[in-house]
């Protein structure tokens, strides 16, 4: 097609995908469990970047912040952030005891993976991070995360502060400049706080283009709807009359899930920007066929296997994906079945790239096909404890011996096609690992 008839095309796919993907509820379950632990987590978590802060004597800046991010219920925000900070200040953690001190970090450590929980799910990712990586992870988000950011905003209050800087800004253009600057500053740090969540978080590589295009839907639509809310509330007088006292916990609520909602959006965003084979009609995890299954892995393992025999880097997950042009889960349940049952293992370095884990040319394509068939099989649901007749016994053999004798004696090296020649690909899908993905 046209390119701007491809990319119109591709954009009607992405509203088309993420309007489904919020109606069929996946993502607002998530960002409402993320509410309930948002609420068990909130004061402990400010508790301790608040004892943190302090050690540094900045925790003055706390309540500053606090407010404007509560800005968007208007006259309610001083209330409301008054309410926290008390919270906080009652907070005496030395009464605790080792228990309490333990529950306290758990309830802190549980927002976090809750997070990255959310991520990996819309993400399709099935394997969590390793415990180190976890630990430094959240270390970083506990801890680190609030000194820079605190230390950052009281670096700017006292630059601005100094004379000749007040001075500076006295001249034109470079105070309507900065007037400018700082008008535009809360769209530009809630995207680039958006993207770097959403490079950050998910345990896999998100690349700096899908996440930004991420980050500013998210960011935007995160500004956007706190005007919105400010509106809402501003006009909800009604709800006080009906829930009394409980209208600013139930309106704080309400706002935590609407933020929550546009963070895991704007993921959503992210994960199709950067896997475009993904956009297909069905929603969810894809159910391959068994004829798509073995189709799918035969042809991963040419591609792995040519580029082995030719001496080429090592194929990647999205590489896989972008040359088949296949959603990443597909291509994932392959190698993962390839790696359990000994055809592959991945490379040490960063590019996590697919190796065959021994020599090929002993490995029949029926050994192949028989890692696939039996992937998912266990201890309780295999061929062997499913009782069949006879009859259905005596066919299933036959299938058995019929592909024992037309593939028992083809290597899988002959499967080492060049992408060039490989009929299952068409011309423009002929992507090599060398390209950028």
């Amino acid at each position: 097609m046209p390119s701007a008839k491809r990319r119109g095309l591709r954009l009607a796919r992405l509203a088309m995908v993420l309007f489904r993907d919020v109606v069929n509820g996946q993502l607002t379950l998530w960002a409402m469990s993320l509410v309930y632990t948002t609420l068990l987590s909130f004061v402990p978590l400010l508790a301790l970047s608040f004892s943190v802060l302090k050690a540094f004597g900045v925790h003055n800046q706390v309540a500053p912040v606090l407010h404007r991010l509560l800005t968007p219920f208007g006259a309610n925000a001083d209330e409301l952030s008054q309410r926290i900070i008390q919270f906080i200040d009652n907070t005496n953690v030395g009464v605790l005891g080792s228990v309490g001190l333990a529950l306290l970090l758990y309830t802190v450590v549980s927002l976090v993976q809750k997070i990255e929980q959310s991520f990996n799910f819309i993400w399709h990712i099935s394997v969590p991070r390793g415990i180190t990586n976890r630990f430094s992870l959240y270390l970083s988000v506990l801890l680190v995360g609030p000194i820079l950011i605190f230390a950052a905003i009281g670096i700017t209050a006292a630059t601005l502060d100094i004379g000749i800087v007040r001075e500076i800004l006295a001249l034109e253009p470079i105070g309507w400049m900065v007037y400018a600057i700082g008008t535009a500053m809360p769209y530009l740090l809630a995207i680039g706080t958006f993207t770097f969540i959403y490079m950050m978080v998910p345990n896999t590589r998100v690349r700096l283009g899908p996440a930004l295009v991420g980050g500013i839907v998210g960011g935007l639509l995160w500004q956007v709807a706190g005007w919105g809310f400010a509106m809402f509330v501003a006009s909800s007088t009604k709800y006080s009359a009906i829930y009394s006292g409980f209208a600013l916990i139930i309106l704080f609520m309400f706002w935590l899930y609407l933020s929550w909602l546009i963070l895991l959006f704007g993921a959503s965003v992210a994960f199709y920007q950067q896997h475009p084979e993904s956009l297909v009609e069905t929603g969810g995890e894809p159910r391959l066929s068994n004829r798509m299954r073995e189709r799918l892995a035969l042809a991963i393992m040419s591609l792995i296997a040519a580029h082995y025999v030719t001496g080429r880097p090592a194929w990647t997950l999205p590489q896989l994906c972008k040359a088949l042009d296949v959603p990443m889960h597909s291509v994932q349940t392959i190698l993962n079945a390839f790696e359990l049952g000994g055809l592959l293992i991945q490379s040490n370095d960063s590019s996590r790239g697919y190796l065959p884990a021994r020599d090929l040319a002993p490995i029949s394509v029926k050994q192949l096909l028989d890692i696939v068939r039996s992937a998912g099989e266990d201890g309780y649901l295999n061929p062997n404890r499913l009782p069949v007749s006879e009859r259905v016994e005596q066919i299933l053999q036959r299938i058995e011996q019929s592909l024992n004798t037309s593939l028992q004696n083809v290597s899988i090296v002959e499967l080492a096609d060049e992408p060039a020649n490989n009929p299952a690909l068409p011309a423009e899908r002929q992507a090599r690992p060398s390209d950028k993905v």
